[in-house]
């Protein structure tokens, strides 16, 4: 697919201003917004990683929601495209987003994210089987993984992009309507809750290999907590994102 590129409201070059932290602090809230426990969470997050993570889980959430929010996929599909055009400017020294603020002199593969955007653009459709779910992502899901190695660090060879397609398979359920629940899943609720049924299922499939950097590991705590406890929208109580902190901070 190739994203249209449509200028946004307010396209302007991101100078570090004090509306630009400013703007950067909304995005930020968003995200914190939907996970509260991160407050917890983060102080197993060295100091000095700790705004990078944040901007780069505002970021993978600014991407998930125009790919799958909204009932007209149009408006989506214009700012995917604006961010592959952002991205590709990172390497350049052009920034337009806040979020370039702290990211873009991070040295990452970001064109090969950029690249990656058409492929997440495509996964709106309702994916045939679990299986199809998790293979659809993959692609994107690289991308995510690779980034999250050259901010974090990794152990060189390890390949943990199930785990980042498992964190993006959480992220989609927050967006009304059940187009997210896999077709074989649907067939099997019934008449039942197939919402249910398919956060049940994504919490028994989630994969065993333990990403390789805290950050992931901590992301990725949290979500499998969430459908565990069968409430993938709702905080985790504070004693018991504590726990899961520690332990995922842990080698």
């Amino acid at each position: 697919m190739t994203l249209p590129v449509i200028p946004l409201e307010n396209d302007r070059p991101a100078d570090t201003r004090d509306d630009d932290v400013a703007a950067l602090a909304d995005f930020i809230g968003k995200w914190r917004a939907r996970w509260p426990e991160w407050v917890i969470a983060e102080t197993f997050v060295p100091t000095h990683q700790r705004e990078t993570a944040l901007a780069w889980a505002t970021l993978q959430q600014e991407f998930t929601d125009a790919a799958w929010g909204g009932s007209d996929p149009r408006p989506g599909l214009a700012k995917l495209g604006w961010w592959q055009e952002e991205l590709n400017g990172w390497t350049r020294g052009a920034r337009r987003h806040p979020i370039a603020i702290v990211l873009q002199a991070v040295p990452a593969p970001w064109q090969a994210l950029a690249a990656a955007l058409p492929s997440l653009a495509d996964t709106r459709e309702r994916p045939a089987s679990v299986a199809d779910a998790f293979a659809s992502l993959e692609p994107f899901a690289l991308a995510i993984s690779n980034i999250d190695s050259a901010m974090f660090g990794a152990d060189a060879g390890v390949d943990v992009h199930q785990v980042v397609a498992a964190n993006l398979l959480h992220s989609r359920m927050v967006h009304d309507g059940d187009d997210h629940v896999p077709l074989d899943m649907l067939a099997r609720a019934g008449r039942g809750d197939a919402r249910a049924a398919w956060t049940s299922e994504l919490a028994r499939q989630w994969p065993e290999v333990r990403a390789s950097t805290r950050v992931r590991r901590l992301w990725a705590a949290l979500a499998n907590q969430r459908l565990r406890s069968n409430a993938p929208f709702e905080p985790i109580p504070t004693w018991k994102a504590l726990w899961i902190a520690w332990r995922s901070a842990q080698h």
